[in-house]
């Protein structure tokens, strides 16, 4: 294949100048696409997927922008769709360095921010203005505060329910056998407490958790606990959550650190929205969280997400909750991401 052909098989709109608006989420990246450029065809965002994951001009976009030189293997991003339907602002395909995935709070959080900011949706004169986005896994909400002048100060991530999948799940790993607890928070987490083989989360372990989170992942992806009960599309484990208990902080609440590894080895800067969510859906079926009551969630570098349960419902014949998880999203810049014809490193490389 010639290096002209390469760069056509990203399709047409990689010829040309790519726009990208970058936000970071407690610490985690992500590139916003408002115009792939490209048709990304499916009736709804759960079929589009489908068909980013299968066409190589929309996988081409993913990994160009996604890869090393443009971006890095700890990359996070997202193409704006149409919504499902009238009922939500927009739809987006979340993607990494592995392929999309069906779920992303801290990507919800920085779209909330971003379409307030750029005025894709206006601010409620109440100051609390609701960004609906439809995802893989369904249709969720980023809460967006601003102040009297409308700027956001924060942004609430609602989540799709929730659910404590399984408990007690013993894998054999290179660490001996291990006890893992399985949650869904738009996609299924491995919740690891990271006492029993005495680690840490901190970033002088980041290379050891990163190795276990991907052990346990793999370990448990086609068990038969990982699939999803009315739709395989969710089915597997998406991450590990490897958690710290760090007892309750001065006002009462529960405090717990964690470092998500997801897909196949990325680690969540951030203490990772959806894995929040799978988290606190956790806590309350276990009774250590009780309902309504805030979790302090911090990530490895020390960034912070507060998150609850507000509410209760049964989805799939199974008892489950809605997560709320409050962050910030901050915007770091834009670019305009152009290809070379001649470029022999096109889409490009990650070394992990």
């Amino acid at each position: 294949m010639t290096q002209h052909q390469r760069a056509a098989a990203l399709g047409g709109a990689a010829l040309h100048p790519i726009s990208t608006i970058d936000y970071h989420t407690a610490g985690e990246p992500f590139r916003i696409i408002a115009e792939p450029g490209m048709a990304i065809e499916g009736a709804t965002v759960a079929d589009r997927r489908e068909y980013a994951i299968g066409d190589p001009a929309v996988d081409g976009l993913r990994r160009l922008l996604c890869f090393e030189p443009r971006g890095h293997a700890d990359m996070y991003g997202g193409f704006i769709t149409p919504p499902d339907d009238a009922g939500a602002h927009l739809g987006v395909l979340f993607w990494h360095k592995d392929g999309f995935s069906t779920a992303c709070g801290h990507g919800t959080i920085a779209l909330g921010a971003w379409a307030v900011e750029t005025g894709l949706v206006a601010v409620d004169p109440s100051g609390v203005t609701d960004v609906v986005i439809d995802v893989p896994s369904g249709r969720v909400v980023a809460r967006v505060s601003t102040d009297g002048a409308g700027a956001v100060t924060s942004v609430d991530f609602v989540n799709v329910p929730s659910r404590l999948v399984a408990e007690g799940l013993h894998v054999s790993t290179s660490r001996g056998e291990l006890t893992v607890d399985l949650a869904y928070g738009g996609a299924n987490y491995a919740m690891l407490d990271v006492a029993q083989v005495g680690l840490s989360i901190e970033p002088g372990d980041v290379s050891e958790l990163i190795a276990l989170g991907r052990e346990v992942k793999w370990l448990l992806n086609d068990s038969g606990a990982a699939q999803h009960p009315s739709d395989p599309r969710l089915s597997g484990v998406y991450g590990t959550i490897l958690f710290e208990r760090l007892g309750r902080d001065a006002d009462g609440r529960l405090h717990q650190r964690n470092a998500t590894v997801f897909a196949d080895g990325e680690l969540d800067r951030s203490p990772c929205g959806s894995g929040t969510a799978a988290r606190v859906a956790a806590l309350t079926a276990q009774g250590e969280l009780a309902f309504g009551e805030t979790l302090v969630h911090d990530s490895i570098v020390g960034s912070r997400f507060h998150a609850r349960a507000v509410e209760r419902a049964v989805v799939d014949g199974f008892d489950a909750v809605v997560p709320v998880v409050t962050g910030m999203a901050y915007r770091t810049g834009t670019s305009t991401f152009t290809v070379d014809p001649r470029d022999p490193l096109v889409p490009g490389f990650v070394l992990r």
